[in-house]
């Protein structure tokens, strides 16, 4: 094989699997901050339940991914993997958007609620349509001397994406301040007095 193909397959692999990396991201990025996004959309006087009415959310986007893999796997067989993958990656990208925008409970109601679960079914519906035609993509890019090898990015950007949204998660924790309810020193609370 000269060099040219084997750059251009390895460039192909390596776009599939910045692809599956960044859908992962942002799926496990509303896992680790569902106790953030429970306050902000589902403000009841009971944490549990605010935290449980964010996990069912969550859940919204489980029962659509084999829903998206069936959808996108159509779509992939028809228009080719990598328009698939495309696809898949602007659906998971507008979900995203769509939470990042959303107003809370407070500005907008139950508006608010709404939009999270539609941005979750389009996270969904992406996610399964990327996980079948990743795996395919990957396999076919591969030469067959290394398709295990490079199928196996897949999983191992799945895992990134993990543990990237995690990072993410502690990194804003580390930098981002809580607000001060009450004196924080002995003398401010003498001058409170």
């Amino acid at each position: 094989m000269t060099a040219k193909p084997r750059r251009s397959r390895l460039r192909n692999i390596l776009g599939g699997s910045a692809g599956n990396l960044v859908e992962w991201f942002d799926w496990y990025v509303y896992a680790a901050f569902t106790i953030y996004f429970a306050r902000s959309f589902f403000p009841s006087a009971d944490p549990t339940a605010e935290l449980l009415q964010a996990a069912a959310v969550f859940a919204v986007g489980f029962v659509m991914r084999p829903v998206g893999a069936w959808v996108m796997g159509i779509y992939a067989d028809r228009k080719g993997r990598k328009a698939g993958l495309t696809l898949s990656v602007s659906l998971m990208c507008t979900g995203s958007i769509l939470i990042a925008i959303a107003p809370t409970h407070a500005q907008a109601g139950l508006l608010a609620p709404t939009i999270l679960v539609v941005a979750r079914m389009i996270q969904g519906l992406s996610l399964g349509g990327e996980y079948g035609s990743s795996a395919t993509y990957l396999s076919e890019m591969a030469g067959k001397q290394r398709r295990g090898f490079w199928s196996s990015f897949q999983y191992v950007t799945i895992i990134g994406g993990q543990l990237s949204a995690l990072a993410f998660l502690l990194f804003l924790q580390l930098i981002l301040t809580q607000p001060r309810i009450g004196p924080t020193h002995p003398d401010e609370e003498e001058q409170d007095r």
